[in-house]
């Protein structure tokens, strides 16, 4: 199994929107990557509740997948890509990590 997983700092204010407010919507749009891209097994997103350090970072995204292939299929999924239109609107910065799971 792949998982991936990726961290963003947001812009205080960014596509008319606080960081809350965005933090809130890019949840929805990453959840609702599931439904629409199949290679995904499973996907967590979590909203940073310890916010007031500097070093915090925001949002976390947690998705698993059954191979690289689908991994690779969903990173050029559409779907995946209008998410990305969106974030990268309102991210000052993005950590990711890739690594296969052993079950």
């Amino acid at each position: 199994m792949i998982r991936h997983i990726v961290m963003w700092k947001l812009k205080e204010n960014a596509a008319g929107a606080t960081k809350k407010k965005n933090a809130e919507k890019l949840k929805l749009i990453l959840e609702g990557l599931r439904a629409n891209i199949e290679e995904i097994k499973a996907v967590e997103v979590g909203i940073q509740i310890n916010g007031d350090e500097e070093d915090s970072l925001d949002v976390v995204l947690t998705c698993d997948f059954e191979t690289e292939l689908d991994f690779q299929m969903y990173t050029r999924n559409p779907h995946h890509k209008k998410a990305i239109d969106f974030i990268e609107e309102v991210a000052d910065e993005r950590f990711f990590v890739d690594y296969k799971v052993d079950l």
